[in-house]
């Protein structure tokens, strides 16, 4: 294994002013003039998650994605890996209303979503809104609430809004939900049903940093006052919601080939027919795949998709969409290791 590195080996992402635009990192290529202040946008809050969430480079670059895209996103990981953080570092950005939600066995849907109550003042029912009612949601450890309440998420994930005795209520835009769970607990869990793990465009997976950077972010929160370091409070929104929302719509307009789409479809249409896959994924599995590479093309500057887009969008969009046969899981393969097997059955198209 390797020793950690001095001191100097990591270092903690350099601040910026909101004013200032830093030189374009790596991960983002020279960009199309008409997407130069999108990329712009999407550096600054790449950068200023990267303050508070550091070593994940891969997963910043997958949620951000997936703000693009519109889409949901399941995080699984470790506790204590900063899957929180992360979240509120993100809403903080552009100034987005965040909300956090502790699932619990003993919740009822109506804890999630809101309810009517009777006003003895005013003599009328007025209602009271849940915490889906804002624009970043966080369900914590969703899979400790039973099936129910889970699927109080269901319409509000779909159409984002929500019906309160027969009345709808839409949510202000954007709306993104962040799901977390916990791999290694199994105790108290429900796993969650096929229709609602649909319902999220990707899930990401986050592991451990590496050890320098892990070294890093000890020394810095140990040294903090009450060990409350690298505090998602003290980021400035870099941009506004409506710089969201125009990013979203440049990045639907993205242009998908017809022969692009064809590979999304013959990609998902393969889970369906592996041997070691007992459920493929369906269309909205082809859906997710062309969303996220529109969403990884306008990251790198492009206004069209190309098959390494899909191929890179494959693995978090369709790793919570098959199930394995009951034999190649006592096998120990992973869904990903059968994935990546059906990635490479499947010809992708010439440039």
């Amino acid at each position: 294994m390797n020793e950690f590195a001095p001191d100097s080996a990591y270092a903690p992402p350099p601040q910026h002013p909101v004013c200032e635009l830093p030189p374009l990192p790596p991960e983002f290529p020279p960009a199309m003039p008409e997407a130069s202040r999108t990329l712009e946008l999407l550096k600054q809050i790449r950068l200023a998650v990267e303050q508070v969430f550091v070593g994940q480079t891969e997963v910043i670059h997958q949620v951000l994605a997936a703000l693009l895209a519109g889409g949901h996103v399941l995080l699984e990981g470790k506790p204590g890996l900063g899957k929180t953080h992360l979240v509120l570092a993100l809403s903080r950005t552009f100034g987005a209303t965040f909300r956090r939600i502790q699932f619990t066995p003993d919740m009822m849907p109506s804890d999630v979503t809101g309810h009517t109550l009777y006003d003895l003042g005013n003599q009328s029912f007025r209602v009271r809104f849940g915490p889906v009612f804002t624009q970043l949601l966080l369900a914590d450890e969703i899979n400790r609430a039973p099936a129910k309440t889970q699927s109080a998420l269901l319409e509000v994930m779909q159409e984002a809004q929500v019906t309160i005795d027969g009345e709808t209520h839409a949510l202000t835009p954007p709306f993104m939900t962040f799901a977390t769970q916990n791999p290694i607990e199994q105790e108290g869990t429900y796993p969650l049903p096929e229709a609602q793990l649909d319902r999220f465009l990707i899930k990401v997976i986050i592991d451990y940093p590496s050890a320098q950077q892990e070294a890093w972010i000890v020394k810095s929160v140990a040294s903090a006052a009450s060990g409350r370091g690298l505090s998602a409070e003290q980021l400035q929104p870099v941009c506004t919601t409506a710089d969201i929302l125009r990013a979203q719509a440049e990045t639907a307009a993205v242009e998908a080939v017809e022969s692009v789409v064809t590979y999304a479809v013959n990609l998902t249409r393969a889970t369906r027919t592996h041997g070691a896959i007992a459920l493929g994924a369906g269309t909205r599995g082809a859906i997710s795949l062309v969303r996220l590479a529109k969403a990884y093309a306008l990251l790198e500057g492009r206004h069209y998709i190309t098959p390494g887009d899909v191929k890179r969008a494959a693995l978090p969009v369709l790793r919570h969409r098959i199930s394995l046969t009951p034999e190649v899981t006592i096998s120990g393969q992973s869904v990903d290791q059968v994935l990546d097997t059906v990635i490479r059955s499947v010809e992708a198209p010439r440039a």
